[in-house]
């Protein structure tokens, strides 16, 4: 394995966060690339944006000023930052991907605060599936997003547009959300870093719900190294949100060495149906890393199956959508409307009994970190969804999108655990380079940036752009 230089046309969206911020610090004016960014999204012909923020330009002159006074606006001085439409940010309109909802935020949620903090410039808002309910990224309201890699194709969802404008090269950092896969579906099929933190890791704060017990909030990047910095940015506890957790945050402290490292396979999860080139790149992955060091090994592990899992998460869906849905359907696109309608009245006892399902799942994951460092699973079992197809194609008979899509992270959520999703180099493919998913125990996102960080300094991952 390896990075194919023929691939590399568009060298010029290589363009780091780290790099950015450097440059800014080195005294680089930051107003003109933020003008620069915004006439990009202006022209942008993947929808990957709802709205631009002209306030880019005013924020870029305060981090000008700070420098030109010799002060550090932070780690991510000048970095032009996307985020999902369902994360407010303080005097703008955060719409959900909605045709009715329409909250006009007076204050920015925390992770936005901190990235703010940090000296990064918020550009706009990237779309997104109806309410984050899905994972295509097709929207009856605003329009499908469009794959930088193919515009026949979905970027995957909810988060596609912030993956689309990631792999585009319209912002080297966005925020998403992932409830059972919003961050890693998408960072997959657009070819891009996605980081979903262990649940309460980074706040849920002025975010619009989708099932609280699962939403996290994470950076899509190019870099293991831009996500590991937004990480470190974003994480730690907010005492307004009930679901945060005071857990000491980690920073990435460098290259792992993979030598240390025992990494699992966990089998049956992965035994099921996959593309070739999934399958040949999971094989290959594993190879490569017993050649870095690394003990890979088979995991028994039959509890991990997302076959048995519940769909109580409409149970907090619904405590969401209820008396919306209820007074106005006609309001909802109809994939998602009969989606939740279908699933409004869930019994106590069924919402008891997931509840007991996900804590034996719980444990499951526990039992499994006692043997290993992390598991490797592919992100993804295809690599193409088409815009307008229910359907996914993964080694087999044409599935449902969804629960094909979501058949490798959505356990992570219900476990509430930390994940990251990394593009394979020099697969050659003419698509997407295939994702892997690195899973670990709670609170270890600095293990697995870590990990990552080693991964793509030895040329096994990192983003490839699109030739477009």
């Amino acid at each position: 394995m390896g990075v194919d230089p023929s691939r590399h046309r568009n060298a010029h969206l290589r363009v780091t966060a780290l790099e950015t911020a450097r440059r800014t610090r080195a005294a680089e004016s930051c107003r003109p690339a933020i003008a620069a960014v915004l006439d990009r999204i202006s022209s942008d012909s993947l929808n990957a944006f709802t709205s631009h923020d002209d306030g880019a330009l005013a924020r870029a002159e305060v981090i000008d000023s700070a420098v030109a006074r010799h002060e550090d606006p932070g780690p991510l001085a000048g970095v032009p930052v996307a985020l999902k439409d369902v994360i407010d940010h303080a005097g703008r309109v955060t719409t959900a991907g909605s045709s009715f909802y329409r909250h006009h935020a007076e204050r920015s949620a925390p992770a936005v605060e901190r990235l703010e903090a940090a000296g990064a410039v918020i550009v706009g808002r990237t779309g997104l599936h109806e309410f984050a309910l899905g994972f295509s990224s097709e929207n009856d309201w605003f329009g499908p997003v469009r794959n930088p890699w193919d515009p026949r194709t979905s970027p995957g969802g909810s988060s596609g547009g912030a993956a689309a404008a990631v792999a585009a090269g319209l912002v080297p950092i966005a925020l998403g959300t992932d409830t059972g896969g919003s961050i890693r579906v998408p960072a997959a099929l657009c070819g891009c870093v996605g980081l979903k933190v262990t649940h309460g890791r980074v706040p849920l704060t002025g975010v619009f719900p989708l099932a609280p017990s699962r939403d996290t909030v994470g950076p899509l990047a190019t870099t293991v190294a831009d996500a590991a910095a937004a990480y470190a940015v974003i994480a730690g506890d907010d005492p307004a949100d009930p679901w945060s957790h005071p857990a000491a945050v980690v920073a990435p402290r460098g290259a792992a060495d993979l030598a240390t490292m025992r990494i699992g396979i966990p089998h049956p999860w992965v035994d099921r149906p996959l593309a070739a080139e999934v399958r040949n790149g999971l094989e290959g992955f594993q190879e490569a890393l017993a050649a870095a060091g690394a003990t890979v090994v088979p995991v028994d592990a039959p509890h991990l199956d997302p076959a048995t899992m519940p769909r109580a998460v409409y149970a907090e869906v619904a405590v969401v959508h209820r008396d919306w849905i209820t007074a106005h359907p006609e309001r909802y696109g109809p994939a998602i409307r009969d989606r939740i309608l279908r699933n409004l009245d869930h019994t106590a006892d069924a919402v008891a009994a997931a509840g007991e399902w996900r804590h034996r799942l719980a444990r499951s994951f526990d039992r499994v970190f006692g043997a290993v460092d992390l598991l490797v699973t592919p992100t993804t079992p295809t690599m193409r969804k088409d815009i307008g197809v229910d359907t996914v194609v993964a080694g087999g008979e044409p599935e449902p999108h969804r629960s094909a899509l979501s058949w490798f992270t959505n356990l992570v959520n219900q476990a509430g655990v930390p994940a990251l999703a990394l593009p394979l180099c020099g697969l050659a493919m003419a698509g997407p380079p295939v994702s892997i998913q690195l899973i670990g125990p709670a609170w270890s996102e600095h293990l697995l940036l870590e990990a990552g960080l080693s991964l793509e300094a030895m040329g096994l991952v990192g983003f490839e752009p699109p030739p477009r």
